[in-house]
């Protein structure tokens, strides 16, 4: 583990290096919403007399991050930030490093496949920690925005489970 992470400081130290005449290196903010199935979906409330959405908010979570990148196809980078769980009433702060994949696939559009590796712990609750996965899926315009679903898992204990974690949907600003 002190071998990987030396390596990617120096990976980082080095990029910085080298990158006085031209940008390799990119920062990315994001917001995103969590979601929860509904268990009243479908039904109808009596006083509007429409259905109940199939979708609920369960949380609100933000990140930034800061890495390397080759042109805008792929990137490498360490993100930290702030997830806040409604039905678990768990604020987590992961850090971990984030993978990018961001083929092209037409001239002003990308699709985005991000990984995300790391540590999670959660505010308010001693020394409550345990490790952070995510996954994301989105599409990118040419103005750098990023629309993307995100899978978050992170295996702290909370509320009788061994793990928790959320489906969340979200907006990324990009800057290259």
């Amino acid at each position: 583990m002190k071998r990987l992470k030396t390596i990617l400081f120096a990976l980082f130290f080095c990029g910085s290096l080298f990158a006085q005449d031209k940008k390799i290196t990119y920062t990315q903010f994001d917001v995103t919403l969590a979601l929860t199935g509904n268990p009243k979906r479908g039904e109808v409330d009596p006083y509007t007399n429409t259905k109940e959405s199939w979708f609920l908010p369960d949380g609100i979570g933000t990140k930034l991050g800061y890495g390397l990148r080759y042109k805008k196809w792929v990137g490498l980078g360490i993100h930290s930030g702030l997830i806040w769980d409604w039905s678990n009433k768990l604020v987590v702060t992961p850090v971990f490093a984030n993978l990018r994949f961001s083929p092209s696939i037409s001239d002003e559009i990308r699709i985005t496949l991000q990984l995300g590796l790391g540590k999670a712990i959660a505010l308010g609750r001693g020394n409550l920690s345990g490790d952070y996965k995510k996954i994301s899926i989105g599409i990118q315009n040419d103005d750098d925005i990023l629309i993307f679903i995100e899978l978050n898992h992170y295996t702290i204990p909370i509320n009788n489970q061994r793990d928790s974690g959320n489906i969340s949907l979200g907006i990324s600003l990009i800057s290259f």
